[in-house]
């Protein structure tokens, strides 16, 4: 039987699906919920010292369906952070860690570019017993005018700056989170593990505009007749999520160019980063979307839109389904398949050269040529060689 236990960064999962920072996490009830139900880990919706300036307004999400049915396609929110006191989450965490102290708890935390404020917060957020945090540098809507979120996670400079900071308090693991709202999402999370990060996370929402409504001219959500931009999320953005997964792998692990980057037994990652890790985030709705994600490379699989669709019991579908994959791969451990299909990105022009040399091959074939010492045949070896003269008498 195939084995859904994965061990990243020195946490030990039952299972790689994670809760994904947002609503679903976004108290001590819905957090033990989630455990309950059996989630490898949960990433509580991000806290940052100061609550007072976080005010949420509703409605603040809009959804896609696919035409014709009632099937969610796409989400956008323009929710923000926790509007929680942090004196409130510290009782919270406490109380979860004492309740649940076998299961894998994550603290999102994001501040302002201010060291005392990160390492303030990753001091309080250790002593509460989080067994790691996630730093949040991604939100593409939230308190940009506090350069928090996107703001920062777009100028890998700053990340270098703030992600030292962070890693001279923290002692549990640190996972950056990056943001898909930039040309080149390999070069804030190269800057992230250089400066001593454990791993990534990726991708968060993609800032966006649902839609207008053609009847009141305005945009979704409205709220008093107005909106903003707002965060993308469920499958639709799940095609961008593995491009943008598979080049963080690349760059981290290696692979591409059509080598493989493993062995038929162990990994053998000749990136730049072999052993740090890669949480993938991005429309995971089922068990075969996130073994779509582990073959790109990530170690964990994280789902928060899916959990406001489906509820929290979805997490045993999804493992179903996973190890209904592995079986029929024969596939005994996530990491006999993690990275697997990254061997299989090239470049264009190798792909013009391969199908180049195969359609030669098969042409050769047709014409009867002998291309290979095990192509000989002994009824036909003097026309075989006839084929072979360059000179051939008319």
């Amino acid at each position: 039987m195939p084995s859904l236990r994965v061990k990243v960064d020195g946490l030990d999962l039952p299972n790689p699906f994670i809760i994904g920072s947002g609503p679903p996490g976004t108290n001590a009830n819905v957090i033990s919920k989630a455990f309950d139900e059996g989630w490898g880990g949960v990433i509580a919706k991000t806290v940052s010292l100061d609550a007072s300036k976080v005010i949420n307004v509703a409605p603040r999400y809009a959804r896609m369906r696919a035409q014709g049915t009632r099937e969610v396609i796409g989400w956008e929110n323009i929710e923000l952070i926790s509007d929680r006191p942090f004196e409130v989450w510290e009782d919270e965490f406490k109380k979860i860690k004492d309740k649940y102290p076998d299961r894998c708890l994550i603290a999102s935390i994001m501040e302002e570019c201010t060291k005392d404020a990160w390492i303030e917060l990753v001091e309080r957020c250790q002593a509460c017993g989080v067994d790691a945090f996630e730093l949040n540098f991604s939100c593409p809507h939230g308190l940009p005018e506090r350069k928090m979120g996107a703001a920062m996670g777009q100028c890998p400079e700053i990340l270098t700056e703030v992600c030292q900071w962070v890693m001279q308090a923290a002692t549990i693991p640190v996972w950056a989170k990056m943001t898909p709202n930039i040309t080149h999402i390999t070069e804030p999370a190269r800057a992230s593990l250089d400066a001593g990060c454990h791993g990534i996370a990726a991708i968060n929402t993609i800032l966006s505009v649902m839609g207008v409504n053609l009847e009141t001219l305005r945009p979704e959500p409205t709220v008093e007749g107005y909106s903003v931009p707002g965060g993308y999320s469920c499958k639709a953005v799940r095609p961008i999520a593995l491009r943008m997964v598979m080049e963080l792998a690349t760059m981290m692990y290696g692979g591409g160019s059509g080598s493989p980057i493993s062995t038929d037994e162990h990994p053998t990652f000749k990136g730049d980063f072999p052993d740090r890790s890669l949480s993938a985030i991005g429309g995971v709705e089922s068990g075969e979307d996130a073994a779509q994600f582990i073959l790109m490379g990530a170690q964990t699989v994280q789902v928060c839109t899916g959990v406001m669709i489906h509820g929290y019991s979805l997490v045993k579908t999804m493992q179903d389904q996973l190890l209904a994959f592995m079986e029929k791969h024969n596939f005994e451990t996530i990491e006999d398949f993690r990275g697997h299909s990254l061997r299989y990105f090239t470049t264009h022009a190798e792909l013009v050269r391969r199908q180049a040399e195969v359609k030669a091959a098969e042409k050769a074939a047709r014409a009867g040529i002998v291309t290979k010492d095990t192509a000989w045949e002994g009824d036909k070896f003097v026309e075989q060689s006839d084929k072979l003269v360059s000179n051939q008498d008319e």
